[in-house]
């Protein structure tokens, strides 16, 4: 059966409801294709778990982190089930983005498809969904 889950649907409005700034200013730069036409969504729902932001076209995910975040199982075993799931997933430190919003070159990189090799740095990590065979 087809359709929203209600409690699903509510959850990701309240999500948006309480965003930080980095969020806010993240979604300005995001929303309405402004991104070199890329779409993007806010607060999907992906599994249990709710994207802060998506490109279903390039199957991103696209993740705004406070400095609570670093080294947590708990974001490794939400990155692992999107790339099981088919989602690429870049993680960005909410400073970086305030400081200077140069995340959008590394955000156009991975949709063109220039960037497509894991990177794990101190202020970004990028998982991309892994070839099958």
């Amino acid at each position: 059966m087809r359709g929203a889950n209600s409690k699903r649907k509510e959850r990701a409005r309240r999500l948006r409801q309480v965003e930080n700034d980095a969020e806010v200013l993240l979604w300005s730069e995001l929303r309405g294709r402004r991104l070199n036409g890329f779409k993007f969504v806010r607060q999907m729902p992906i599994g249990p778990y709710f994207a802060d932001f998506a490109c279903r076209g390039r199957m991103l995910v696209v993740e705004v982190d406070g400095s609570h975040h670093a080294d947590s199982a708990y974001d490794a075993r939400r990155n692992e089930f999107m790339n099981t799931n088919g989602w690429s997933v870049a993680r960005f430190w909410n400073m970086d983005i305030l400081r200077e919003l140069k995340v959008l070159e590394t955000i156009v990189a991975i949709c063109d498809g220039r960037l497509v090799e894991k990177t794990h740095a101190a202020d970004f990590i990028f998982m991309p969904v892994s070839e099958r065979p």
